[in-house]
């Protein structure tokens, strides 16, 4: 349906949409975030069209989006074109500072990083993805660099497994319902049946590990982490590359460390607050 927005005639981008949302539902808000969710990693710039064109935003609508978050100290320009200002960490923050976990989980992060000599992380789980809540980082071994915050398909992560493999049977029916499992590299599982076979045997376990699945190249192991109440609410590894050695030799060095800092994170979580 077209309407007339100022002196522009544009598509009302809110039609079809009512139905299925609650009348509390803030449709001004919900495409402010997806203007600022636009810019990643590789859209670290864009112009208005880019932005218009990522969102699904008539141009005008766009427009007067990017200027209000320009006036709120989000996002800058040149005049021509828009980045994200440092204050938009602001909102993450709030997100993370919130959490018990983050701020546990490092000490023990750094001193398994120092005694394995690979970088080590802590993510949850949030919709069909893991997100980086904590992380040290001993040198890059991934194309796509990764920090607090950072986004991978929980499918074809150890840290997404060993979550997945501990939540309720239908948590993983509608999981696998409804993500598409990708090939990210050959070695990735994209069978969903194959999957829920490897979610039963991380589970039974105790541990995940994903051999090239996210990346050719490299190798990662994953505990899952529980709560006071002895639920799984996030995940703890190590990633190696290849050459460090073969998947056996990998268990054998980094397994044992991992899962001393995995009980070692729980036992803290538990004495500090009883829950994450």
């Amino acid at each position: 349906m077209l309407r007339t927005e100022g002196d522009e005639m544009v598509r009302d981008e809110t039609a079809g949409d009512d139905a299925a949302r609650s009348p509390e539902f803030v449709q001004s808000l919900e495409r402010g975030l997806a203007v600022i969710r636009a810019f990643d990693q590789e859209h670290r710039s864009l112009t208005l069209s880019d932005v218009a064109r990522e969102t699904g935003l008539s141009r005008a609508s766009a427009r007067r989006f990017l200027h209000t978050l320009v006036e709120l100290g989000y996002v800058a320009t040149d005049g021509r074109e828009f980045t994200l200002r440092p204050a938009i960490l602001d909102l993450g923050y709030a997100y993370l500072s919130s959490l018990t976990l983050p701020e546990i989980a490092l000490p023990h992060l750094q001193e398994l990083s120092q005694r394995v000599g690979e970088s080590s992380s802590v993510a949850v789980l949030d919709g069909a993805d893991i997100v980086y809540v904590a992380r040290v980082a001993t040198h890059r071994i991934m194309n796509a660099a990764i920090q607090v915050g950072t986004r991978f398909p929980a499918y074809a992560t150890s840290m997404g497994r060993a979550v997945l493999a501990h939540a309720e049977p239908a948590v993983v029916d509608d999981y696998l319902a409804e993500t598409t499992l990708a090939a990210l590299t050959p070695r990735t599982v994209t069978a969903p049946d194959r999957l829920r076979a490897v979610l039963g045997q991380v589970r039974e376990q105790g541990w995940a590990l994903v051999d090239q699945e996210l990346e050719e190249g490299l190798r990662s192991v994953a505990a899952p982490l529980r709560d006071g109440a002895g639920r799984v609410v996030a995940a703890v590894n190590v990633s190696a590359p290849v050459r460090r050695g073969s998947v056996p030799e990998i268990l054998e060095h980094l397994l044992p460390p991992l899962l001393e800092a995995a009980r070692a994170i729980e036992a803290d979580v538990a004495r500090m607050r009883g829950t994450i």
